[in-house]
């Protein structure tokens, strides 16, 4: 596998002209011209932030290949596995490459961390509408003013605002593609509550302890982030909190239908640690088990 350290790195192995700067890289790729890393899965230590329409090849990353019937955007975090194989591109497309040192000192080397589409899988790209996608094509044309001119003390900061600027839409945009795709968000709440069920009468979690996240969104052949992401826009609650709220309703039913000690309970429903069932169900509840025993 190869990892590059830096874009120029990249540029002299994709046989792309040298970067106008060491650690940001704009490329436009034309209609119908091919643009491929070769035929090796990679690692950088950079960000990539790619619009494009597929015609054919494979871009991969996560676990999952998607058909990139439309317009999409997919946001890659350094050293986060890629492959990129002989892509021929229906209409242009464009790639930002921005090197995490060129963050350093800067807000945006914490901000950049929080969008949690960087973890997001392939096949949860983001899909734009021809509206939406003009706002990134500005943007990104933008920033290609400030890069592809006599850069300055000034110019760093606003190629960074016009950066942020798309990753702010990115985030908004995401939100509308989860509220109109409700119905698919809602098969996904109704699934992800099937597999909390069956894990639970399975007799999986006195066997494996508490259901990760991580195993659940793989059952449901999406990533961890896009998960909770989607049910915290349907619901208003994160995976790990439906886990939790799941795991409390069962704590109840055995403390009104048992007699089995805290501990005994705590450990029935996956907790290692009894001390730590106590507080997670003070929290949720407002009572400790002990209280919510005595009152029932």
């Amino acid at each position: 596998m190869e990892h590059y350290k830096t874009i120029t790195e990249l540029h002299e192995r994709s046989g792309y002209p040298s970067p106008e700067h060491p650690m940001i890289s704009l490329l436009t790729c034309q209609e119908l011209s091919t643009c491929s890393w070769g035929e090796s899965k990679l690692t950088a230590d950079f960000y990539m932030i790619a619009l494009k329409k597929i015609k054919s090849g494979t871009f991969l990353y996560g676990k999952t290949k998607y058909d990139h019937d439309n317009g999409s955007m997919s946001f890659v975090k350094p050293r986060q596995v890629l492959e990129i194989n002989n892509v021929e591109l229906s209409e242009k497309a464009f790639v930002i490459y921005v090197h995490e040192d060129y963050l350093l000192g800067h807000p945006m080397h914490d901000e950049i961390k929080k969008y949690g589409y960087f973890d997001y899988e392939i096949n949860e790209a983001l899909h734009l509408s021809p509206n939406e996608e003009l706002i990134m094509w500005e943007l990104y044309e933008k920033i290609g003013v400030e890069y592809r001119n006599n850069q300055d003390e000034f110019s760093k900061d606003i190629i960074l605002a016009h950066l942020d600027s798309i990753l702010k839409y990115a985030q908004r945009f995401y939100k509308r593609q989860f509220i109109n795709r409700t119905q698919l968000s809602g098969g996904t709440v109704s699934r992800f509550q099937k597999i909390l069920r069956t894990y639970f009468e399975s007799g999986k979690i006195q066997q494996f302890g508490l259901p990760s996240v991580h195993a659940i969104a793989s059952e449901l052949h999406t990533s961890a982030r896009y998960l909770s992401d989607l049910l915290k826009q349907e619901t208003g609650k994160t995976a790990l909190e439906h886990i939790h709220i799941f795991l409390i309703d069962e704590a109840k039913n055995l403390l009104l239908g048992t007699d089995n000690t805290i501990a005994e309970t705590a450990y029935q429903l996956g907790f290692e640690n009894p001390p730590y069932f106590s507080r997670l169900f003070k929290k949720e509840v407002g009572l400790t088990p002990v209280e919510f025993r005595l009152k029932g």
